[in-house]
């Protein structure tokens, strides 16, 4: 009994340090609806420079000071990076602001590596509040009652700051209706920008609440930002009595998960977070979200097919292709083949995005369950690569058939939160299935059949499964399928009167999604001859995001470009500079602030401006330009 009790208040005082940080993301999202993916990575660079305060001022009053003072320098970098950055993307597509912030957070990776070394970072006990109370016999710090005390206090603070004050009354007029706030006369640039400094701030100083009892590392930004998400969707986004009570729900489930159920501590928060998103996607205090816009209408004009030009480009790029191996050494060519699996990846998330308007956070799932699918096979049954090929998307698919059901009955925001519930479950039972899946070692010699064995080989058999499937998905997308769906994504209600159902259709397009994905998974695992828990993981599904960003999310084939280029860059920035993280994100920083619309989507309306300037001139331009969204 003394144990489960020290456990409860452990997980009280874990519950704080989540609640700052997860009511500043909430507040971002309530206001300025930006998915902060670097409210991390704000969280990170408070904790480090509260170490180097604290070890200078090594006082009660100095470390609390040391506190306050690099919450409130981490705010005003959230401040410069809202007026340089964000404010030049409010009316992008979410998604695309959602790449800005992952792009600050590679930044912020490497920033701190290179300011404060590789190295973890232990920093001094809290003065004043080194010592324990014994509760039952059992010995319990001091500053975990400070942190118990600290959770409710800050939640009064705010809930003051929302309701007495001029400002918290224009904030909440804001959650609820944006246009509303504008049409009023109220400048909602610095609206936001107040917003987004108080998120940050909240943010930054939970990171320095972290330093007495944790090691500050450039690991801390993703290992904090999963459970962050989880909270503000569990408890509702924009509603702080929500995170409030999710973060004690999510610390509670954390202390007594690995106490009494670790076979499955991973899986609870998720399982959790899946169950509420089902029974209540608003969350458990929350309102549903009222969209101001969608990013899924398209604002290039109707997709049409290739017409001869196009055509004859595809051609040229797939002959391209097939003769790239004689140019390239071994080394290049292998690089190529993780190229060709990158693309059937994207597309096939790109085709559940732009086509369906679904986005999902999880999509690594699917990659993962075709790559565990088809390497299981190959372990424990002895099959060849040709069958594990047709085995491991039917493994990724019938796995979808029953996430589907559950995951198509929520839109926008709640729909990529399950996703990345299932995603995450998925993770977790893989990461402790030892027994099957090998854990955290993960399956090895999962080897391609001899006559696929060389880099050559293999590359030519990556190329043909690309271009099969990228031609699949153009061919859905102009399918009476494809015109369902895209009459889902566009107008549900109209839709629905002539008699599409939206549930089946854009179930069939998440399990055909989730098809090709176990493709590339089985594609990658034999190349690679292994696979490891990391395949299904946060940073994979990212990683297919920005692809699908990069090249442009109002396209269909845009996904291609977009994974070539993120692809090459990534890997030869990994190759051959020390800072890798720091450079892709800039470049992916700085993609977004002169692409919006992706390197395809900008592409298409720069040629698409000139020629109608042409037009417009009585200047001669040729034939006209096919409709770019069909690039």
């Amino acid at each position: 009994m003394e144990l489960y009790v020290v456990q409860f208040l452990t997980g009280l005082a874990n519950a704080a340090s989540l609640f700052l940080v997860a009511s500043g993301l909430s507040l971002i999202f309530g206001v300025t609806r930006i998915v902060n993916f670097a409210h991390g990575a704000f969280y990170m660079i408070g904790a480090y420079i509260a170490y180097t305060l604290t070890v200078k001022w090594q006082t009660p009053l100095g470390f609390w000071v040391a506190l306050l003072v690099s919450a409130a320098a981490v705010a005003l970098i959230g401040v410069l990076v809202e007026i340089l950055l964000l404010r030049r993307i409010y009316h992008a597509p979410e998604l695309l602001q959602l790449l800005a912030t992952f792009g600050l957070t590679l930044i912020a990776e490497d920033a701190v590596r290179l300011l404060w070394g590789p190295e973890d970072l232990v920093g001094p006990r809290a003065a004043g509040l080194s010592g324990a109370v014994s509760v039952f016999g059992r010995a319990m710090p001091v500053y975990d009652f400070v942190l118990i005390a600290l959770g409710p206090v800050v939640l009064a603070l705010i809930w003051l700051l929302l309701h007495r004050s001029r400002w918290g009354l224009l904030v909440r007029a804001a959650t609820q209706d944006r246009e509303m706030v504008n049409a009023l006369g109220v400048n909602q640039k610095w609206l936001f920008t107040s917003v987004f400094a108080l998120g940050v701030f909240l943010a930054a100083f939970g990171g320095g609440l972290q330093i007495p009892r944790d090691a500050v590392t450039h690991f801390m930004d993703l290992s904090i930002i999963t459970e962050v998400f989880v909270i503000v969707v569990i408890g509702g986004l924009g509603s702080l009595g929500g995170a409030f009570l999710a973060a004690i729900i999510v610390s509670q489930l954390n202390a007594f998960g690995i106490l009494i159920l670790p076979g499955i501590s991973l899986v609870l928060m998720f399982a959790v977070m899946a169950i509420v998103l089902v029974l209540r996607p608003w969350g458990l205090l929350g309102k549903p979200v009222v969209r101001s816009r969608s990013t899924a209408v398209l604002e290039g004009g109707a997709w049409k097919p290739f017409g001869n030009a196009g055509r004859m480009a595809c051609a040229i790029a797939i002959l391209v292709a097939i003769l790239l191996p004689f140019f390239l050494g071994d080394y290049g060519t292998s690089v190529a083949s993780e190229v060709m699996i990158a693309i059937i990846f994207a597309i096939s998330l790109q085709f559940l995005m732009s086509v369906g308007g679904l986005d999902s956070f999880g999509h690594a799932a699917s990659l993962g369950l075709g790559a565990y699918g088809a390497a299981l096979c190959v372990q424990y049954f002895g099959i060849s690569m040709e069958l594990a090929l047709i085995v491991g998307p039917l493994v990724a698919a019938a796995f979808a058939i029953v996430a589907g059901w559950f995951c198509v009955r929520l839109s926008n925001i709640y729909f990529a939160m399950l996703t990345l519930a299932y995603a995450q479950i998925l993770w977790s039972i893989v990461f402790q299935w030892v027994d099957l899946t090998g854990g955290d070692n993960g399956i090895v010699g999962v080897w391609p059949s001899e006559w696929a064995s060389s880099p050559r080989a293999y590359y030519w058999l990556a190329t043909a499964c690309a271009i099969c499937v990228v031609g699949a998905m153009r061919y859905l997308t102009f399918s009476p399928f494809g015109y369902s769906l895209r009459a889902l994504r566009d107008s549900p209600m109209r839709s629905a009167t002539i008699g599409i159902s939206q549930r089946q259709v854009q179930h069939v397009a998440f399990v055909v999604s989730a098809f090709f994905a176990g493709l590339a998974g089985v594609l990658f695992a034999f190349q690679k001859g292994s696979i490891f828990p990391d395949a299904l993981g946060i940073s994979t599904s990212v990683d297919g995001l920005i692809m699908v960003l990069l090249g442009g999310f109002n396209t269909i084939s845009g996904s291609v470009v977009g994974a070539v280029v993120y692809k090459i860059v990534s890997i030869w920035l990994m190759s051959n500079t020390d800072f890798p993280r720091l450079i892709l994100g800039s470049v992916i920083v700085l993609l977004v602030v002169l692409f919006p619309q992706g390197i395809v989507g900008t592409s298409r309306r720069i040629i698409e401006t000139w020629q109608t300037r042409r037009w417009q001139s009585g200047a001669p331009i040729g034939a006209p330009a096919e409709n770019g969204g069909a690039a």
